[in-house]
């Protein structure tokens, strides 16, 4: 039996007595059996303050939608906004408030994936207050072992990609944390609660866990997993399936021929994909309500697709294929296109370069990281 962290609370409640208790969460914070950790520690702490990260603690807040403070209308705990316009930090006013600080939120696996910065920037921020800082860690949904794509280049940062990460990195949660505090010198007060029967090849499928969608965006293992690839497609001027209900799965756009770019992505035998040419029109987002051409990806055998190359194949092959293809321009002035964010340089943009240029290049990052990280696993 897989057990995550909020799971084996119990064993650790020494850590939260006569302490003012503090909580980074989202709605992926349950037990197994579904009951919510605010509520687990409301009833079992000193519950004072909980913090919350993009889409709200109880997720009731869109991607990109800015969180204001309010009090927790079930526990009246107040609620301090980590997904403001001006910060994604906490100030020295929020910290004062707690002695010690949790964080429980289900990540993907995925450098893009906002949540993991949200830890990182707390356990930063509470290094130098004294503030402890415990991570309930939760199982990497894509597996423990396969690392895919490059290292984040210290000028391309952003709150899609704050830390030296690989797309895919292979690391939980609690271990992203041990590293960070290592390799950055922070010197938090950091306790991992860990995994009880997690082996590191397991990816989420063979947990027998349920799966609790950590955002909208993300509703199914198969979506996060595809993700790995196809969020590039979020710095381009093609829908990534926003809108629609299979987000990251269904990519297009009003100038793709559907048949014409599914024939050409099968005949490349990507290994473990297959794509189904597809007509849909979003309800939100880029080409709202517009009928967009393109492709549904269907994972065929999830032990042996590298959905980074799956994404990079398809981005280049559309961008081949159709003249109006665009990256995305940058959000505001100054700013680099959201493209270089994401893939964490410039190198999408590279004129003329190809697919399998690029992942070749990706590899050296790929092997050395798999290869550093070792040193952080808390399972085997």
């Amino acid at each position: 039996m897989v057990l995550n962290g909020i799971d084996s609370i119990v064993k650790y409640l020494h850590l939260f007595k006569g302490k003012r208790v503090g909580l980074i969460t989202a709605p992926t914070g349950l037990t197994k059996d579904f009951r919510s950790t605010i509520t687990i520690l409301h009833e079992n702490c000193n519950l004072t303050a909980m913090f919350s990260p993009e889409h709200g603690v109880r997720g009731d807040l869109d991607a990109g939608a800015l969180v204001e403070t309010y009090t927790d209308p079930f526990t009246n705990v107040p609620v301090y906004s980590l997904y403001r316009k001006d910060s994604k930090r906490l100030t020295k006013e929020m910290l004062e408030k707690v002695d010690i600080l949790v964080y429980d939120i289900q990540d993907v696996g995925v450098r893009y994936y906002t949540f993991i910065y949200t830890m990182l920037y707390a356990l930063e921020d509470c290094a130098p207050a004294g503030v402890e800082f415990v991570v309930l860690d939760r199982v990497n949904p894509l597996n423990g072992v396969n690392v895919e794509g490059n290292i984040l280049q210290p000028g391309f940062k952003s709150f899609v990609g704050n830390y030296e990460l690989t797309v895919r990195y292979g690391l939980t949660a609690g271990e992203v944390a041990v590293m960070a505090n290592d390799q950055m010198n922070w010197k938090a007060s950091l306790h991992v609660v860990r995994l009880e029967g997690w082996e590191r090849s397991m990816s989420f499928p063979d947990t027998v866990l349920t799966w609790v969608h950590p955002s909208l965006g993300i509703p199914r293992y198969e979506t996060a997993l595809l993700y790995t690839g196809t969020c590039l497609f979020e710095g381009t001027n093609c829908s990534e399936g926003r809108g629609t209900t299979f987000p990251f799965e269904m990519i297009g756009a009003p100038f793709i021929e559907a048949q014409q770019l599914a024939d050409e992505m099968n005949a490349l035998r990507l290994p473990g994909v297959y794509f189904r040419p597809v007509h849909f029109k979003p309800t939100s987002s880029k080409h709202s309500g517009e009928l967009c051409g393109g492709v549904q990806l269907y994972i065929t055998d999830r032990q042996v697709i590298k959905p980074l190359e799956v994404g990079v194949t398809l981005l280049f092959t559309i961008r081949d294929l159709f003249e109006p293809f665009a990256f995305l321009p940058p959000v505001k002035e100054g700013s680099r296109p959201f493209i270089d964010l994401l893939g964490g340089s410039s190198i999408y943009r590279t004129k003329d370069i190809q697919a399998k240029q690029l992942l070749e290049q990706f590899a050296e990052d790929s092997r050395q990281f798999a290869e550093m990280k070792q040193q952080y696993h808390l399972y085997h």
